[in-house]
């Protein structure tokens, strides 16, 4: 049986039995509002593998980016039936801690965004303190959602005009670096510590009290080539950061802050839940960004999406057209790339535990 799923729900029960056949220490997080497209529950899903006890903890999670989860997902469950695999964390005396779809809504209704608009990995601010303003975002925003889906030629050709002149490494920045004014707007990171912010932090906490070292990969999907795992640095930037990361996963490892990734530089990210929770420990990580389609058609969809958002009145054939683009811009559906996923997961995983 394939570890890779079609929808949350035949995820989640692949991932929890999985689990239950290895004698994973299972912990479940109910969502306390939302129901899946289903009406199925949601909750993230946490196991734990190996020594308890371990002096390191090898975080690998899935779904941070809902739609995105169906890569993490199969990767994670292709590891709780690698009993190789697991033998070999034990013997490195780290503990395997999967966490499965940290943002369970946006994974079954087939979104990249929580139940209230809010990009999760933009989230992880001080809200305490100002927050930045994204200017180009605000620039773009008019263009970005017309009155019809699709778009008709000349509001398309608004939007090219603009990208052709500022470039398109502009544009993606301008789109996905995170923007905090907007709360119906495109990759909002909130003005508060979501749901799914709060729940990790406990994960953190719960998991990785007393522990010497974390390591972190986190799956995600959507930018660079076909089916290749881009480990991107997720972590502060410094050099010495830096340095541990690619100490542990190879010259290969990018950054967002130097641009060498494919990624534009970002706020909010994830990854500060750790020294927010564990000041101290001795923490790297990495982001795993698959590629599936040229980016331009990737925040095509996205926009799709958000107009999706936008028009609850939206017949059912523009829905199946919009649900159909994010399948396509956040899932490998082929063999070659699904197996490609499962590899280079193991690989990231295998390198953790030969620098542990």
């Amino acid at each position: 049986m394939s570890p890779f799923s079609r929808s949350y729900a035949e995820a989640r029960q692949k991932f929890l039995d999985a689990a239950r056949a290895v004698g994973a220490d299972l912990a479940q997080f109910p969502h306390p509002t939302r129901r899946g497209s289903a009406g199925e529950d949601l909750a993230i899903d946490v196991a734990q593998v190996g020594p308890p006890g371990a002096r390191q903890c090898l975080m690998v999670t899935s779904g941070t980016h809902g739609a995105e989860g169906f890569a993490g997902s199969g990767a994670q469950i292709a590891m709780l039936n690698d009993a190789g695999l697991l033998a070999d964390c034990a013997a490195a005396g780290t503990s395997l801690l999967l966490v499965h779809a940290i943002n369970p809504y946006g994974f079954s209704h087939l979104r990249r965004v929580n139940e209230d608009n809010v990009d999760l990995n933009r989230n992880f601010m001080d809200f305490s303190q100002p927050l930045p303003h994204n200017g180009p975002y605000a620039e773009i925003a008019p263009l970005l959602l017309p009155a019809q889906w699709p778009p008709s030629g000349a509001d398309q050709a608004r939007l090219m005009k603009t990208v052709a002149e500022r470039g398109m490494a502009w544009y993606q920045a301008a789109l996905s670096g995170g923007q905090y004014q907007d709360p119906d707007g495109m990759f909002f990171g909130g003005t508060k510590a979501t749901w799914s912010n709060y729940t990790l932090c406990r994960i953190l906490a719960r998991f990785g009290a007393g522990r010497e070292a974390l390591r972190w990969i986190d799956v995600h999907t959507g930018l660079g080539p076909w089916g290749y795992g881009e480990p991107i640095h997720m972590g502060p930037d410094t050099p010495e950061s830096l340095t541990r990361t690619r100490a542990i996963w190879g010259s290969r490892v990018t950054s967002i802050y130097d641009g060498s990734s494919t990624s534009a530089n970002l706020t909010g990210l994830a990854w500060h839940a750790v020294p927010q929770t564990l000041p101290g420990i001795d923490y790297a990580g990495i982001a795993l960004e698959f590629g599936t389609l040229p980016v331009g058609e990737v925040l095509d969809a996205l926009r799709g999406d958000h107009w999706l958002h936008r028009h609850p009145e939206a017949d059912e054939n523009q829905r199946a057209l919009v649900r159909g683009a994010m399948w396509q811009a956040f899932y490998g559906d082929a063999d070659d790339w699904r197996d490609g996923v499962v590899a280079q997961v193991t690989d990231a995983v295998r390198s953790t535990l030969a620098a542990a």
